[in-house]
């Protein structure tokens, strides 16, 4: 294994997607040290943590909601554009039309998420704004006024930090390795465990009795979330045999793979958001009993609403993502079919039988997942924040999905060089003028 990772290094363009990656990641890092004008430097400091009510939106947008830094919003505007179009794509004929033509109508539908970031970020600066800062007057500056003045300045400065966030990410995705967007959210989450976790073991008695049952958590955690990432079921699909000539064609059976956990970490987002906005509106007029409801998060009716979010979202997600008509008219239109089950409206509802037992068993593990962080908090003291969403399971899902996939993109540069790659740990093939590299 550690041949093959050296081996990475030893290719060019390898080695210079690798560098462009992590400088880019440092840089974003950067953002982190810079204070908005006007906000008190020393809060995030004397805090030791970001609102816990925007501890699960901070680890989803790699920023730290409600800090005092110009990259607080993180990806957030962007990953919300993004959303946005891709549900647009499913249900606005345009968007769908846009989506078919290939490159040139992806490019068209990514400027227009680019330009949709600007809109979203003013909107959940003044959110931050009204919500947060203006909430807690020792976020301001001695002598700083909650005024439209200081208002403007800090809404510019989350804007511009979501804007610069936004570039980086894209630059990581064409000239790194990896999604950008996805590598930033898990350096956010990454880079706020080490002080996390100091700060759980500065209030223990026993450090050592800390350290092995928060690495006996992580470890369990992290085997359960790969199991139910790498689970699918595999649908099998016979194409038809076509006789052309002397030659036969098709008539080979393939799978339609299906993940347990189709939706992703998107269901919690929705529910995550959906709980903050009455609880900041509820807080905003007054109505504390209401209030107390959507930020009570270890109360019965905090989590029974939060997994009845979870399951409706799950189940809304799969059924927007995945068309079994479509499905069932492509299979048609190519000669192919289910084993057993007639081509047409039979195999869209067979599919979306699966579909409905699939999205059952993943929405169950996402419900377990998102609610989980609220019975461990309670157990071990100074517990909290990004470290309790990272035990709990949620941070997990996101830091375990693009690890894999970024083992995966490094591993086809390495069998495109003719390497074995990370599962097999072969030896770097020879080829010509002695340079070492096999070449084709």
């Amino acid at each position: 294994m550690s041949n093959v990772a050296l081996s990475l290094f030893r290719i060019p363009e390898t080695r210079k997607r690798i560098l462009s990656t992590l400088a880019l990641l440092v840089a974003y890092r950067v953002g982190f040290q810079i204070p908005i004008p006007g906000l008190s430097t020393s809060f995030l400091r004397e805090t030791g943590a970001t609102s816990t009510a925007f501890g699960l939106l901070s680890a989803f947008s790699g920023g730290m909601l409600g800090s005092t830094v110009i990259f607080a919003l993180g990806i957030m505007p962007y990953i919300s554009a993004s959303i946005i179009f891709s549900v647009l794509g499913k249900v606005s004929p345009q968007i769908e039309a846009l989506q078919k033509e290939g490159a040139s109508g992806q490019k068209k539908i990514n400027q227009w998420t680019r330009l949709s970031v600007i809109p979203i970020s003013l909107i959940q600066a003044v959110a931050i704004w009204f919500g947060v800062f203006k909430q807690n007057p020792t976020m301001l500056a001695p002598g700083v006024e909650a005024g439209v003045f200081q208002m403007t300045v800090v809404v510019l400065a989350l804007m511009a930090g979501a804007i610069l966030v936004m570039w980086i990410s894209e630059l990581i995705t064409e000239y790194g390795v990896g999604n950008g967007a996805s590598l930033i959210i898990m350096a956010g989450i990454i880079a706020t465990m080490p002080s996390s976790l100091a700060q759980v073991i500065a209030q223990q008695e026993e450090a050592y009795n800390t350290i092995l049952t928060l690495a006996g958590i992580w470890m369990a955690i992290v085997l359960v979330v790969v199991f139910i990432q790498k689970g699918e079921r595999r649908v099998p699909i016979q194409y038809a045999r076509l006789t052309r000539g002397r030659n036969v064609y098709g008539g080979q059976r393939h799978y339609l793979p299906l993940k347990v956990n189709m939706a992703g970490v998107m269901p919690i987002i929705f529910a995550s958001a959906l709980f903050i906005i009455p609880g900041v509106i509820f807080s905003f007029l007054g109505w504390d009993f209401l209030g107390s409801l959507f930020s009570d998060t270890d109360g019965f009716v905090y989590i029974s609403m939060y997994l009845a979010l979870v399951f409706a979202f799950c189940f809304f997600w799969n059924n927007l993502m995945f068309r079994p008509e479509e499905i069932a008219d492509n299979l048609r239109e190519h000669g192919s079919f289910i084993p057993g089950i007639r081509p047409g409206a039979k195999t869209a509802q067979y599919l979306k039988d699966v579909l409905t037992h699939i999205t059952l068993a993943g929405a169950a593990f996402l419900a377990v997942i998102a609610v989980f962080p609220n019975f461990i908090t309670g157990n071990i003291p100074g517990l909290q924040g990004n470290l309790a969403y990272f035990l709990g399971g949620t941070s997990v899902l996101i830091v375990v999905g693009v690890a894999m996939d970024l083992v995966d993109r490094l591993n086809a540069q390495l069998v495109m060089r003719n390497y074995d790659g990370f599962m097999k740990g072969g030896k770097p093939g020879k080829g010509a003028g002695g340079s070492g590299w096999a070449k084709k």
